[in-house]
């Protein structure tokens, strides 16, 4: 397996781990509608987030949460309404990406954006 796939599944990890330390239930990882992805869905508080997780091992081109772009928020959008639709979900939701720093040496860095972005806006 590549090493970006490691740092990937590493990450994920650490941010299922991050989440339910801080009390969120999460319901499913990795969910998947054609080609899209949710990394993990969970609950907190009455509310249903969507969370994409960001992992790099560096900065040296750009933050984690820089690559999650409109496609990428498109997309998350796309397949967490047809989430919604399968599990009939009608409440509260949001988006959220959390963003983490793997380096080779120390400890990682772990960043959590609540309501990163809202579906729809600055879309082109």
């Amino acid at each position: 397996m590549a090493a970006h796939n490691d740092i990937g599944i590493q990450g994920e990890q650490l941010a299922r781990a991050y989440l339910e330390d801080k009390g969120y239930r999460i319901i499913v990882a990795n969910w998947r509608h054609g080609r899209g992805e949710i990394d993990l869905i969970a609950s907190f508080q009455e509310t249903l987030i969507f969370v994409e997780v960001k992992t790099r091992s560096s900065t040296a081109f750009g933050t984690p949460d820089e690559f999650v772009g409109p496609k990428k928020e498109q997309m998350l959008a796309q397949a967490a309404g047809v989430y919604m639709e399968q599990v009939r979900y009608q409440g509260e939701i949001r988006f959220d990406v959390i963003a983490i720093i793997l380096p080779a040496k120390g400890d990682p860095s772990i960043r959590h954006i609540r309501d990163a972005f809202f579906p729809g806006i600055g879309w082109a």
